[in-house]
């Protein structure tokens, strides 16, 4: 089997943070280099690189997820794996990464998601815009391989 991978562009978020930092960086200016504004400018130019992207990474073993410039990523095995689904995340569960009823959200746009139902009770939802390519490549990797 060919490896799956596709990367989410969060574009609204990236232009609201992007606008931010624009506007804060315009505010730095203003005030002189301010330490407060400088400590805000260096963080939303962190929350740019960590958190624009989702790319999502599915081969024999794992679905693997990677935040950004990979520094926030996660494994989940697919032995460990007991169901899987494409859901619609209701609004309220927003984007990020946090605790949902239930389990957690990997999201950075979008509302389409692959839930995870582990062995062990855990649920994940994946939050991707390629859901059906995303289940298939789920499903293609759990198949045994044929020698």
């Amino acid at each position: 089997m060919n490896e799956y991978k596709h990367t989410q562009i969060g574009y609204l978020l990236i232009a609201a943070l992007g606008a931010a930092t624009l506007f804060v960086g315009y505010l730095n200016l203003v005030t002189r280099f301010n330490p407060g504004t400088l400590l805000i400018l260096g963080l939303m130019i962190l929350f740019l690189t960590l958190f624009a992207t989702l790319t999502t990474y599915v081969n024999q073993q794992a679905v693997n997820i990677r935040f950004g410039i990979g520094l926030i990523r996660k494994r989940f095995a697919l032995e460990d794996v007991d169901e899987y689904r494409i859901v619609k995340n209701p609004w309220y569960y927003a984007w990020g990464i946090h605790a949902i009823p239930g389990g957690w959200i990997f999201n950075v746009s979008g509302w389409d998601a692959i839930e995870l139902h582990m062995k062990n009770g855990r649920r994940y939802r994946i939050g991707t815009n390629d859901p059906q390519g995303l289940m298939n490549a789920i499903e293609t990797s759990r198949k045994p391989v044929k020698s």
